[in-house]
């Protein structure tokens, strides 16, 4: 049995290499059909449906260094001619489904690795090598643009194989002409001589694929302008009304603090979870800030904060939607989140001292920070941790195997007096 293509037959090399790579594609687009219509409303379903997406990450970057080496194989060797070459527009199909079905080989399994790498969360691929991409870093509009990307490659792959399986049943069925034989049992089938292949099929399949790219990424490009810039809510309206309808994601940069003693100029709100014992990096882009403070304390406190949230446009990985979700943030019933407090001296620092309301529940909380004064400018650093139970987040998930209860949250702003 010989291990090379010839004119007519397929290889026993290029033969194992196709069946491996089917057996590969088809196990990873089962496992992430399945494990995207799975629940996770307890932690017991959402280690399970990690689980499954692990294995279909797997399998894909499996399915990725197999075909890569099966595309390099195929341009190394002869590749058997078509049985019916007078048949020019079915051949000329044939050949472009077969150039898609390459590109999607490849196109698909990178998209898809490309959103892992971009952003952090669950369902780690199960190897020893890391979770990231040299050149990939963790973009949230990288993320965006890859997951687009890999939904759509994922349908044109899909289509692909239908079309290719659906001509090799014609092949067997109606035209009975050895043609699915010699990928099956490496019969021969077709002339002999050198096989004749136009580059036309090439260029349809990538220009396929190449506005699907266009499309994927002008979707992503869309997305953010949705909203009518005249009726965007700014964060204090929303953290104000509890309606889903006020929920409207405000197109102006971070922490714009109205009019108060100090005016913010720039800042983060940032917050860290553990899932499945690895941390979640998460930000509220989106809130308001009005500021009093003085140097000198009045009956004990230097001033008063209120901080205004806009958690509708909360960020958390890859699981942001889930975070959004009604067991977690509920962003559709409870769109903000607002901090009160007073400035109290502490002993190295200060606190802000208040509560904080989330999800309709206030608790007290306490922000120790420092400050850095210089002149009319001010920066200052806090950090503290919550506790998701205390806003009754994951009830659903009574233990830490797959969120944890604390919430690291860190501050960082920069502000001007008047």
């Amino acid at each position: 049995m010989s291990l090379s293509n010839t004119s007519t037959r397929y290889g026993a090399l290029a033969r194992s290499l196709h069946w491996l790579t089917a057996l590969l594609i088809l196990s990873a687009i089962g496992l992430g059909l399945y494990a995207d219509n799975l629940p996770y409303d307890t932690s017991e379903t959402l280690a399970a449906k990690a689980q499954i997406f692990s294995l279909h990450k797997t399998i894909g970057i499996a399915a990725f260094f197999v075909a890569a080496i099966r595309i390099v194989s195929a341009l190394l060797q002869p590749k058997p001619a078509p049985v019916h070459p007078d048949r020019r527009l079915e051949t000329f199909a044939a050949e472009t489904v077969h150039w898609a079905l390459y590109i999607s080989m490849l196109a698909v399994p990178l998209t898809g690795w490309v959103h892992h790498a971009a952003v952090e969360g669950f369902a780690p691929i199960l190897w020893p090598f890391g979770q990231g991409l040299p050149f990939v870093p963790k973009s949230e509009t990288v993320s965006e643009i890859a997951t687009a990307m890999h939904w759509l490659f994922s349908k044109l792959l899909i289509a692909s194989v239908i079309l290719h399986v659906a001509g090799a049943v014609k092949h067997a069925v109606i035209d009975r002409d050895g043609v699915m034989a010699r990928m099956t049992r490496g019969t021969s089938a077709g002339q002999t001589g050198r096989a004749a292949h136009s580059p036309a099929p090439v260029l349809a399949a990538l220009l396929i694929y190449l506005a699907g790219g266009v499309a994927a990424v002008s979707m992503t490009a869309q997305a953010p302008d949705a909203p009518v810039a005249e009726s965007a809510a700014p964060a204090s309206d929303v953290a104000e009304s509890a309606a889903p309808e006020s929920a409207v994601p405000t197109p102006q940069t971070p922490a714009t603090a109205t009019a108060s003693s100090w005016q913010v100029t720039e800042g983060a709100l940032a917050f860290t979870v553990q899932q499945m014992g690895a941390a979640v990096a998460g930000s509220l882009p989106n809130w308001t800030a009005e500021i009093s403070f003085d140097e000198t304390p009045v009956d004990g406190r230097h001033g008063h904060v209120t901080v205004k949230i806009d958690t509708t446009t909360l960020t958390l990985g890859s699981v942001t939607e889930q975070a959004k979700a009604a067991d977690f943030f509920d962003v559709a019933n409870h769109p903000g989140a607002v901090f009160e407090a007073d400035i109290l001296p502490a002993a190295s620092g200060y606190a802000a001292q208040g509560t904080l309301t989330l999800r309709g529940v206030s608790v007290p909380v306490v922000l120790p920070f420092t400050l850095t004064l210089n002149g009319d400018s001010a920066q200052m650093t806090g950090a503290l941790q919550l506790d998701r139970r205390d806003f009754g987040m994951g009830a659903s998930y009574g233990d830490e195997k797959t969120v944890g209860f604390g919430v690291d949250v860190a501050v960082t702003l920069t502000a001007k007096r008047g």
